[in-house]
This record gives C-alpha cells, sequence and structure tokens, in this order.
C-alpha cells in the first residue's frame, strides 16, 4: 500500500498492524509467570516446565530469518495473515494440551506461526507511512512492541491466579481474529513471486547461529553453562553457524541477506544500541518480578502491577519523542534517553529487603520513559539508509539480532545475580561467629537447636540475595554509560533527512 491511499485504510491497517505486534511482545512473558500452575496440570518437573518457553524460542529463532526470503515471494500481506492463523490456532492448542509433549510440540508451531509478525509489522509502517509522518508511527509501534513484554506478568499473573493458567494462550485468539480482520480488508496487497534466490547454505548458517546461541543462553543457567555437554554441543552448533555465516556472506555473489542490509553502517551502529537497550530492557524486567516475589513476598499479580509504571513511562516518552526529534534531533532524543536509563538503573541499586514497591515503581517510570526515547529515534534509524525493496530483510535481521540482544541481557544479569549471591552470602556468614558476644547476645536462638540456625542461614541468603541485586544493577548501569558514547557515531539527523526522503521517492 502506498501512504497516498485514503487515510481510513491506512489507520485501519495500522491498528491492525500494532495488535499483531502487541500479541507477539505480551507472549514473551506472559507464559512466564504460569509456568508454577503448568506443572501441576503437565506433570512436569521443574527442569522440564522451562521447555515450554525453549521451545517457542528456539521456533522463533529458526523461522524468524526465512521470513524476509518467504515475504517477496508469497508477498508481505499473504505472508502475514497466513502467520495471524497459524500463530491464533497454535494459540489455541496450547490452551487446550494435557502433556508437556504435546505442549512443547504445539509452542513450536506458535513460535513459527508468529516469528514473522513483528518484522512485517515494522516494514508495513514504512509502506503505509510519509516519511515525515514515521517517526510518529514507529512511535506507535514502539508502544506494542516494549509495552507488551512489560504488561505480560501483570495480565499473566491475574488471568493465572483469578482464572486459569489456559488463559493466557486463549488471550491471543480475539487480538488475532481484529487484527487479521483489520489487515485483511485495509492493507493492500504487495506483488508476490519476486525472484530471488534463495541462499540455503547461508541460510543454515544463520539459524545454526541463532538457535545455537539461543539455546546456551536459555540452558546455560540451568546446566551450568560450558560444564554441561548439552550446553558445549550447543556452542559448537553457535560457533560452527557463525563462522561460515560469516565467510559464506563474504565470498558468494548472492547472500541470504542482502548487501545494502548487512553492509549498512548506520544499521550496525543503531543494532549496537538497541541490543543493549533490550539487553536492559529484557533483563531488569526479568529480575524485578523475582525480587519481589521472591524477597518482598509478592504474590504474581502484585509484582505485575509494582512494574507496570515501567509501561507509563514507555507510553509518555513515545508521545513526545516524535516531538523531540524534530526539534533536538535523534542522536539528542536517544542520549536523554540511555541518561534517563542509567538514572533508573541506579535508583535500583538501592534495593532493601524490608522497602515498599515505592522505589521500584519510580525507577520503574524512568527506564520506561528513558527507552521510549531510545527505540523511536533507533527504530527510525536503522530504516533511514535501507532501500525499501529491504525493508523487510532489514525487519527480519535487525529484530533477530536484538532477540539475541535480549537473551544475553537476560543471561548475563541471571549469571552475575547468581555470582553475586554467593560472594555476598560467604561474606555475611563469615561474620556470624559463635565465639563472638555480640552474636550470642542478639541470637541466642542460634545455639539451641537446628530451628535457630536454619533461620539465620535463610536471612543470610535473603540479605545476600538483595545485596546481588544491587550489583547485579550496577554492572547493568555501567553497561548503559559505556554505550553513550556509541550516540556520536550515529549519522547527522540532516543527513539522514535527505538519505530518507530519497529512499521513499517512488
Amino acid at each position: 500500500m502506498s501512504y497516498h491511499e485514503g487515510l481510513a485504510a491506512r489507520a485501519l491497517a495500522t491498528a491492525g498492524v500494532m495488535l499483531a505486534t502487541l500479541t507477539i511482545s505480551l507472549d514473551t512473558t506472559i507464559a512466564n509467570v504460569a509456568l508454577p500452575h503448568m506443572r501441576g496440570s503437565l506433570s512436569a518437573g521443574q527442569d522440564q516446565i522451562t521447555w515450554v518457553l525453549t521451545s517457542y524460542i528456539v521456533a522463533t529463532a529458526m523461522m524468524t530469518p526465512l521470513t524476509g526470503w518467504l515475504a517477496v515471494r508469497w508477498g508481505r500481506k499473504r505472508l502475514f495473515l497466513i502467520s495471524i492463523i497459524v500463530f491464533v490456532a497454535a494459540s489455541v492448542l496450547c490452551g487446550m494440551a494435557e502433556t508437556l509433549p504435546e505442549m512443547v510440540a504445539l509452542r513450536v508451531l506458535q513460535g513459527i506461526g508468529g516469528c514473522a509478525m513483528v518484522p512485517l509489522s515494522q516494514a508495513s509502517l514504512f509502506d503505509l507511512w510519509s516519511p515525515a509522518q514515521i517517526p510518529r508511527m514507529m512511535s506507535i509501534w514502539a508502544v506494542g512492541a516494549t509495552v507488551g513484554p512489560v504488561l505480560g506478568p501483570t495480565i499473566g499473573g491475574f488471568l493465572t491466579e483469578n482464572y486459569s493458567w489456559r488463559l493466557v494462550f486463549y488471550i491471543n485468539v480475539p487480538i488475532g481474529i481484529v487484527s487479521f480482520l483489520a489487515i485483511a480488508l485495509a492493507m493492500a496487497p504487495d506483488k508476490p513471486g519476486q525472484k530471488r534466490s534463495f541462499d540455503l547454505l547461508g541460510f543454515i548458517a544463520f539459524v545454526m547461529f541463532s538457535v545455537g546461541v539461543q539455546l546456551v543462553l536459555d540452558r546455560g543457567p540451568s546446566q551450568d553453562w560450558l560444564d554441561s555437554p548439552e550446553v558445549g554441543v550447543e556452542a559448537f552448533i553457535a560457533a560452527c553457524g557463525l563462522y561460515v555465516f560469516v565467510l559464506h556472506t563474504l565470498t558468494t555473489k548472492a547472500p541470504f541477506f542482502h548487501p545494502d542490509v548487512i553492509g549498512n553502517r548506520n544499521l550496525w551502529i543503531c543494532l549496537t544500541i538497541l541490543i543493549a537497550t533490550t539487553g536492559v530492557l529484557y533483563s531488569t524486567a526479568a529480575l524485578l518480578p523475582t525480587f519481589l516475589q521472591g524477597l518482598l513476598g509478592y504474590s504474581a499479580l502484585q509484582s505485575g502491577l509494582a512494574v507496570m509504571p515501567r509501561g507509563v513511562g514507555a507510553i509518555v516518552a513515545f508521545v513526545l519523542a516524535p516531538f523531540a526529534v524534530e526539534r533536538v534531533g535523534p542522536r539528542v532524543t536517544v542520549a536523554s534517553g540511555m541518561l534517563m536509563t542509567i538514572i533508573g538503573l541506579w535508583l535500583l541499586t538501592r534495593l532493601d529487603p524490608s522497602m515498599t514497591a515505592r522505589p521500584i515503581e519510580q525507577s520503574g517510570f524512568l527506564l520506561g520513559f528513558g527507552q521510549g526515547l531510545m527505540i523511536n529515534p533507533l527504530a527510525v534509524l536503522v530504516f533511514a539508509t535501507i532501500p525499501g525493496t529491504h525493508r523487510t530483510e532489514a525487519a527480519v535481521f535487525s529484530n533477530t539480532i536484538r532477540t539475541l540482544g535480549g537473551s544475553f541481557g537476560i543471561a548475563i544479569a541471571q549469571a552475575l545475580l547468581i555470582r553475586q549471591s554467593a560472594a555476598a552470602h560467604e561474606t555475611l556468614g563469615a561474620h556470624v561467629i559463635a565465639s563472638d558476644p555480640i552474636v550470642r547476645w542478639r541470637l541466642p536462638e542460634l545455639f539451641g537447636g537446628g530451628f535457630g540456625v536454619e533461620a539465620i542461614n535463610a536471612e543470610v541468603t535473603r540479605q545476600a540475595d538483595a545485596i546481588a541485586y544491587n550489583a547485579t544493577f550496577a554492572w547493568l548501569a555501567l553497561a548503559a554509560v559505556c554505550m553513550l558514547p556509541m550516540v556520536v557515531l550515529v549519522r547527522s539527523a540532516r543527513r539522514l533527512q535527505k538519505e530518507r526522503a530519497a529512499v521513499h521517492v517512488d
């Protein structure tokens, strides 16, 4: 569809695209809080139930790279509609699953159906609207892509605690139907069947790399990383895939990703910042609920409500970001958002087991606001110098790399948390000495039986975990500080506007 067509049709198509994006982003976190409830229904162990999440991630990593080629062959609209049908059908079947193997297989199908929807939605908006309107449209798109993972635990906790874990899958049905109808009715079909050779070796190599990395990051924390033969094999597969993909891409005439995409300087700079941003977003989103539930004793719903201000901050930033880009330029806007993120992370370095949720809410608003200011201009800058014929490929490539960045962030944060907790526990435990008169005076029950020793160890563990959370957020803040100079390398706003205008010339 050209942006010269009717406003009503473009608005309806945008609404359908937005709902598709929101559905997929919700599914990245909404099922997490339901895992304990699934264990009983599916008769699965603690280690086995994690495959409900892993299977979806692996399927997405496998099929996302194929989206660009399929969009060229089938047409973007047709692929979009097929993806929604498969995703909604798989969601219904997931809600009906009775055994773990059924659930894992259906989650694979759900990942295959949903993987194309986010890059297709992002690329579609560039065809629906004029260059001057793209910053505002990217703000709308970013609402679905960013707010979904934040709201996921809240919605999932509410549905699970008050109704059933199966509703976290059934909720996709009405949203998917509305999205399908809006896109089917309002989005003009593009031309399918365009000639484009398929680089099978490049595709296999890239899938080996992305799937291997996802498995390493997802299974590593529970399997003791490279000390596990399973994780070692997965890391070897990822390394082989990366080596073959890079070597093949540099030597073949028709690589899997077009040279205009993988050779674009501005895309790589923006992607580097986006990887760090996504890593911080996903890692903090994963750590805060465990802090609230594990140390403060919050329920899944209460912890979800406590992190909700991040979504509010993101929405506010998405409204203001287009105006900020117009007034001060994208680089200043990105830098301002990164500073807000750093301040929000710094506030999280002062967590305490006896605190209320207020500091979490305040820091969450700043994190959401900062990340909202960054994602909008970065999403525009990523595509600013990409030719229109390669936008879907660029969206596929950037979303794949950005997803890997989020997985890296979660894995690194979890590893830091475990290591810092063990070190803090050892330091604190060394000060609980039986011969210390202060210890004997304050804790007489410690020497009266096993119950006292267990209670003291539990409190030491609790305090050590709090110290570990503070240290982990401090490292994340430091990583954000290190990324700040990268903003200078992004091309100037004036040059990007000229290139963007040239790209959109019919």
